[in-house]
């Protein structure tokens, strides 16, 4: 069953972040699907989060899909090369985020070797936020896009992880934000 707008749109971003394990996440480009089941999330909780990209009220041409209303994509350039999807949650003019950090592949997989120039599947085809977009197809495009569209959608198949399969810890790659940095914001559900 596709996700509802309404779903994103609560005002919890590490719980929705944990929330999230389990469900699938499609994308339809170019009539090819390709999709698979969250299994690592990080919350970034806006404005008071040193580790986000609106900490402190910071409003920018970048950043401005923050804002919106949750339940659209955003997309941004790291590094001037990896596309990193993050989920928008909370009401409109609160910069809540989700960054996807990986994914178990179950549709599209030859499509996903494909894109990432893979020969074979492996664990690691989907482990990085970089990865999983390129896999999806997900691009700067559809930086967003709303995530109940016919190209990017989430669905519930009913798959949850239980705590004992949930390892919770700090954030990747954040160390620039200080004791923030540390915050048991990044959840990774084992299968």
């Amino acid at each position: 069953m596709r996700i509802s707008i309404d779903y994103f749109q609560k005002d919890d971003v590490v719980g929705l972040a944990k929330d999230l394990l389990g469900k699938y996440i499609f994308t339809k480009i170019d009539g090819q699907l390709a999709g698979g089941i969250i299994t690592e999330t990080e919350a970034y909780n806006g404005v008071k989060d040193k580790a986000s990209h609106s900490f402190g009220g910071r409003r920018t041409a970048r950043n401005e899909m923050m804002y919106h209303a949750g339940g659209v994509a955003y997309v941004y350039l790291c590094y001037g090369m990896h596309r990193m999807m993050n989920i928008v949650t909370n009401k409109e003019d609160i910069p809540d985020a989700i960054l996807l950090r990986a994914i178990f592949p179950t549709h599209g997989e030859e499509l996903m070797l494909q894109r990432l120039g893979y020969n074979k599947m492996s664990s690691k085809l989907t482990n990085g936020p970089g990865k999983l977009s390129k896999a999806l197809g997900i691009n700067i495009i559809h930086n967003g896009i709303k995530l109940n569209s016919p190209q990017l959608w989430l669905e519930d198949h009913g798959v949850k992880f239980e705590d004992e399969q949930i390892q919770i810890g700090p954030r990747i790659g954040v160390d620039y934000a200080g004791e923030d940095a540390l915050l048991p914001y990044r959840f990774v559900g084992k299968l």
